[in-house]
């Protein structure tokens, strides 16, 4: 252990004075018990407060597998700080989400409290079956379609099928 001049050694010692470390320490731990400041919060915490994943675990294991990019960046890191303004591409399945992150999350709320959370960039895709998902409140449904002939048949198409054969 080295000594400075003026310095006292020993265990209690010099527990009058700040210590800047201490105080570095103080608040890298708050930051770390969700208190953030300045609107930066680690990527793996804002993907499950916005409700892009179902668990924080989740979350860093989408982020360190490469899947997701952070202002056209792909971090590899869960750590990695996101503030208000940062574009955020997540490869999710066979979909990529664009989400803008308008502030960090403070609780992992309900969904409406979640969407408050980014901006989707991600433009609705026409004809797919993934297209309910993207759908807004108001949206209208448009029922499933199935060529004639392909695959099986439904129940009432069975039923008139059977009519027509005559067991019914």
């Amino acid at each position: 252990m080295i000594v400075q001049p003026g310095a006292i050694a020993g265990p209690g010692a010099g527990d009058d004075e700040t210590d800047p470390i201490d105080d570095a320490d103080q608040v890298a731990g708050a930051a770390a018990a969700g208190g953030e400041t300045g609107g930066v919060q680690r990527l793996d915490k804002w993907l499950w407060f916005a409700r892009v994943a179902k668990s924080r675990t989740l979350a860093a294991t989408l982020v360190t597998a490469g899947k997701v990019r952070v202002n056209r960046v792909r971090t590899v890191k869960a750590s990695h700080s996101v503030k208000p303004g940062d574009v955020v591409t997540i490869n999710v399945g066979p979909r990529v989400r664009v989400l803008k992150v308008v502030q960090p999350g403070t609780r992992r709320g309900p969904a409406t409290e979640a969407r408050g959370l980014f901006d989707e960039l991600t433009p609705p895709r026409e004809g797919s079956l993934l297209a309910a998902s993207d759908a807004r409140p108001g949206d209208v449904a448009v029922p499933a379609t199935r060529a004639p002939g392909a695959g099986r048949p439904t129940k009432r198409e069975r039923r008139q099928i059977e009519s027509l054969k005559g067991k019914r």
